[in-house]
């Protein structure tokens, strides 16, 4: 590791929240000696609680994140939170700012907030969401909340990333509909109704209650919690948070916190490893040449991606069958 980031990790561990800033933008500008710090402070990590929430666009995610944030920081907690924003087309940051989102949270050194730019992830988060998650659980923070970008779909990165998933419906129309297309349902550990002042919120409730129903049980045994919820004015919080514990304490008693965190580990390395195997394939020498013949042969309408895609990978085969 560079003299600097083994600075910056020591720094970080001693809980300077500047250094703890500036480990998130290495990590999230994928600068080098990233993964070196990341690789230091990775033991450190597992202590954190990660609590995803997500859920359509217009949802009051934000809002929620916020009150969450807020009551497990009265409640004596570190709290560290991720809110993943749409990225500029142009610049490829956040569009939408810190302090904007959650400038009701106060500024003491329990509570941090970072937001992360999506940069087109299809999933609603980040790429480096996960490691900027590890920088904030081996910082000492308690609970960390991710918020994703509210994208609508499958939202598979966030049931990866976290120990919790709380998704977020309102009561309109036909909206736990929407979220069963979404792929939501099967994700969900608590489902939020927010703005429950609302008209529609009982018909939401009682409709979520009965589709989980039929839900195929769960790996771990859990049975889904439906809360009715306004954020806004913050009326059935504590109900929320008490499903939130409550799918915690279900997880502590299975067994199953050890389990996430090797299922977290595997999919890492992967990743990693993916990663790597393409960055080096595409370095190679005689790529570029071998792509645009590639290319001349599929607009001749010799060939197609697929099998110009295997002779990339194993040319050995194709001189074989050419013999």
């Amino acid at each position: 590791m560079r003299s600097n980031g083994r600075d910056l990790a020591r720094k970080l561990l001693e809980g300077d929240r500047i250094s703890l800033a500036r480990a998130i933008s290495w990590v999230e500008n994928e600068s080098d000696g990233a993964e070196a710090i990341l690789d230091a402070l990775y033991p450190r990590t597992g202590a954190a609680y990660r609590v995803g929430v997500t859920g359509p666009p217009g949802a009051g995610k934000s809002t929620l994140v916020g009150r969450l944030a807020r009551s497990y920081w009265e409640a004596g907690m570190r709290v560290g939170v991720v809110a993943v924003d749409p990225s500029s087309p142009f610049t490829h940051g956040a569009l939408l700012g810190d302090r904007i989102r959650f400038q009701d949270l106060p500024n003491d050194p329990r509570l941090f907030v970072r937001s992360m730019a999506s940069r087109g992830s299809p999933g609603g988060l980040a790429f480096r969401t996960g490691e900027a998650c590890d920088l904030l659980d081996a910082f000492g923070m308690e609970i960390i909340l991710v918020e994703t970008v509210g994208v609508g779909q499958s939202e598979l990165d966030v049931a990866r990333a976290v120990h919790t998933t709380v998704v977020v419906l309102v009561p309109e129309s036909g909206d736990e509909v929407q979220a069963m297309k979404a792929g939501l349902m099967e994700i969900g550990h608590v489902f939020a109704v927010n703005k429950a002042d609302r008209e529609g919120a009982a018909r939401i409730t009682r409709n979520l209650k009965d589709m989980l129903r039929l839900r195929p049980p769960a790996r771990d045994s859990w049975v889904p919690l439906v809360q009715p919820v306004s954020a806004l004015r913050g009326d059935h919080l504590d109900e929320l948070l008490d499903a939130i514990g409550k799918h915690r304490l279900h997880l502590e008693e299975a067994g199953a916190l050890g389990r996430l965190k090797r299922e977290r580990a595997a999919q890492r390395i992967r990743e990693i490893v993916e990663s790597e195997l393409a960055a080096t394939f595409w370095k190679r020498e005689e790529v570029p040449a071998r792509m645009k013949d590639a290319l001349a042969r599929i607009e001749e309408g010799r060939s197609s991606p697929y099998r110009e895609a295997a002779d990339l990978l194993h040319p050995a085969g194709k001189e074989k069958k050419t013999r």
